[in-house]
């Protein structure tokens, strides 16, 4: 596998649904990361990823530009919930369950780090899962 140690997110195939996207810019796939995946995520005004979870993993969103609504299950399945902005850092420890809506009247865009790697994989089986050729 070449090394790819730099990327752009519209220059790699990017997860399309109905609430948003996912451009994976760092994974085993990609470039033979082997501890964890990553990617920059993208909502449009009112669109966000229903309450989830990934089994084995956890994760850790930081909120790069847009404001939301993000909800992370405690302990003992009492849900948190939270407004967010950019700068803002959530974990969402492993296996929890959690969302994000934008709340916000621009788009909302994302970092998420998986660890380990894998949970993105499970998104290819949704019904409104899509891929995207990199636009550049």
């Amino acid at each position: 596998m070449a090394e790819r140690n730099f990327n752009y997110a519209q220059d790699v195939e990017t997860f399309g649904f109905d609430w948003g996207r996912l451009a994976l810019t760092c994974g085993p796939k990609l470039n033979g990361a082997s501890q964890f995946s990553a990617g920059v995520v993208d909502l449009g005004k009112g669109q966000g990823h229903s309450r989830h979870n990934h089994p084995g993993a956890e994760e850790i969103i930081f909120v790069i530009k847009g404001h939301g609504e993000q909800m992370v299950e405690d302990q003992d399945g009492n849900p948190q919930v939270q407004q967010v902005g950019p700068g803002c850092t959530i974990f969402v420890p492993n296996s929890r369950f959690h969302s994000t809506i934008n709340t916000g009247d621009e788009p909302m865009q994302l970092f998420v780090v998986y660890s380990p790697a894998g949970p993105e994989e499970a998104l290819r089986e949704l019904p409104d899962f899509r891929l995207i050729p990199p636009s550049r």
